[in-house]
């Protein structure tokens, strides 16, 4: 949001206004705060169904051809299993502590063990996943364009990423719409292909376990082919923060409604990882079903498998359908990427420049790398960039998880989720320590400076050293760097009051609820948090002065377990 200050006096403390933009939450999402209660009127369905649709992509049958076609059948399966449950798990509590105190991933991230501005080099890990999953959806679709009209790749790859736009633009109401109306379209096309293979060659799915891959594998097991598939799989681990950019609008937990939530919180956090290895192994059955007729290079685009697949029952038409399939999926998951892009770029630009000029800026930013690397061919380096992607993702989820599931629990770390700047340090070597330790080690395994086992499971050395270095840290440490002064609204002993009680900031002069007020004796009054943040000239001087005493109302401590 643009800081326009306006003076009307020289005692008059200067007051924020916003760029219109940014001041229109029905655009802005809360893309930097606290997802207020009375923003979240979405059912606990509605919010799981919405966020599972983001996860239509193809990219999870291009990276499952690519895992059995280098590493074979079973070193492959072992791969997308093993990454699959080391995702499930890991997601879990950031699933649930991102839809219980209605925070995304950053802010999450910056309250578990990572600091104000230990977050930022997060959020940068998190806009390079969403555009690189972009670029790589984007291709896929592309390549479709190209099958059916002869449409330039690179007249595609502009075409693909124009059409999110609008859609991107009007936040989550509009994305909640385009997920629900194009999955009838989604779940035909995904579940028809297999459907036909079962009735047309049955035999297929006996022969692909013994399918020994296209690079001289063979169809036995390989702990470097196991190490380095799993590496490959667990690329996606950073998936769960799109999740949690639709949990965090998912409503309270309540008596009435706590099966429901706890139901839809797990199916779309963690949840989506399921599908997602069925989705992997899939792919690769329709590639290795089509190699034949296609060769390697098309067979692991998704669009060459999907049209053969359809051939028997859809003939002529197998193209124009499977191509409308291509385009449905990924227009569900690039919504989702340029959406998820825009909120992680505004979290990093806020806190590095003061200044926010409004999420859907970013959007534009976000698309341009994307664009970038499509021209540039990335899907042609797919398994070496996913590879050394993963291990600075994993360190950073892991880490976090480390926190929520050990650090919390022991009283390492605050009960609660504390993500203002008024109340943090700058870097909490926790989190942040353990994340850039774990990524820095595995990244040289990963180099295979160690040997040719410590690079295929460079990824699994990454989450060992990020899950223990964070609970050591934080033990090491007493806890001393996650919170700069305590905060007089929440805390042991504190009286629950109604969380939903909004305060009017005093700079600004918006009122919001509770958890997204922080109490400045700059002001002598209560600030929000995005206030909080784009203040450039405080110095900081709540965390060193004394504090005179609480300016705001007692807030709960709510638990993630």
């Amino acid at each position: 949001m643009t800081d326009t200050v306006t003076r009307d006096t020289e005692a008059a403390p200067p007051r924020r206004s916003y760029a219109k933009l940014a001041a229109d939450e029905s655009r802005e999402d809360f893309s930097l705060r606290y997802a207020p209660h009375s923003y979240r009127r979405w059912s606990p369905t509605m919010v799981a169904s919405t966020a599972l649709g983001g996860i239509a992509y193809l990219a999870d049958f291009a990276i499952g051809a690519s895992i059995v076609f280098t590493y074979g059948f079973t070193s492959g399966l072992a791969s997308i299993l093993c990454a699959a449950t080391i995702i499930f798990l890991t997601g879990i509590p950031i699933a649930r502590a991102c839809a219980t105190y209605g925070l995304d991933m950053d802010l999450i991230t910056r309250g578990a063990g990572f600091g104000y501005f230990g977050s930022t080099l997060t959020s940068l890990i998190y806009a390079s996943f969403t555009f690189i999953f972009f670029a790589l959806e984007g291709s896929i679709m592309a390549q479709a364009m190209h099958e059916v009209v002869g449409l330039p790749l690179p007249v595609g790859y502009l075409l693909t990423t124009l059409i999110v736009i609008p859609i991107v633009f009007r936040g989550m109401g509009a994305l909640a719409k385009v997920q629900a109306w194009t999955q009838p379209v989604w779940l035909i096309g995904l579940v028809l292909p297999f459907v036909i293979l079962a009735f047309h060659a049955p035999g297929s799915f006996g022969d692909f376990t013994r399918f020994g891959g296209t690079e001289g594998a063979g169809s036995g097991f390989s702990w470097l082919g196991f190490g380095l598939g799993t590496g490959v799989a667990l690329s996606l681990i950073a998936q769960i923060g799109e999740q949690a950019d639709y949990l965090r609008f998912m409503p309270a937990r309540t008596e009435q409604n706590r099966k429901r939530w706890n139901l839809a919180v797990l199916a779309a956090g963690p949840g989506w990882v399921v599908i997602g290895a069925a989705k992997q192994l899939g792919g690769a059955l329709l590639a290795f079903v089509a190699l034949e007729a296609v060769g390697k290079t098309h067979a692991l685009e998704p669009i060459a498998p999907q049209v053969e697949a359809l051939k028997p029952w859809l003939g002529s038409v197998a193209l124009p359908a499977a191509a409308l399939f291509v385009v449905v999926s990924q227009v569900k998951i690039n919504v989702t990427n340029a959406y998820s892009g825009s909120l992680s770029w505004s979290n990093f630009f806020s806190r590095i420049t003061h200044r926010h000029p409004g999420r859907v800026w970013y959007i534009f930013l976000n698309l341009a790398i994307a664009l970038t690397l499509m021209e540039m061919n990335m899907f042609a380096a797919l398994n070496k960039l996913l590879g050394f992607y993963s291990n600075v993702g994993i360190a950073w989820i892991a880490a976090v998880a480390a926190d929520l599931v050990i650090n919390k629990r022991v009283g390492w770390s605050p009960q609660y989720i504390e993500f203002k700047r008024a109340y943090l340090y700058a870097v909490n070597p926790a989190g942040f320590g353990a994340m850039v330790i774990a990524s820095a080690v595995s990244i040289v395994a990963f180099f295979g400076v160690f040997g040719d086992y410590a690079e295929a499971f460079s990824t699994f050395i990454a989450a060992g050293l990020a899950l223990t270095l964070c609970p050591l840290i934080a033990w090491a440490t007493k806890g001393k760097y996650y919170l700069a002064r305590p905060n007089p609204v929440n805390g042991p002993g504190v009286e629950i009051a109604d969380i939903t009680a909004t305060h009017t900031c005093s700079v600004c002069e918006t009122a919001y609820e509770l958890p997204d007020i922080a109490d400045c004796p700059v002001r002598s009054g209560p600030i929000c948090s995005l206030c909080c943040s784009l203040d450039a000239e405080c110095g900081d001087a709540c965390r060193k002065e004394p504090q005179a005493g609480p300016v705001l109302m007692p807030m709960p401590t709510v638990r993630t377990g």
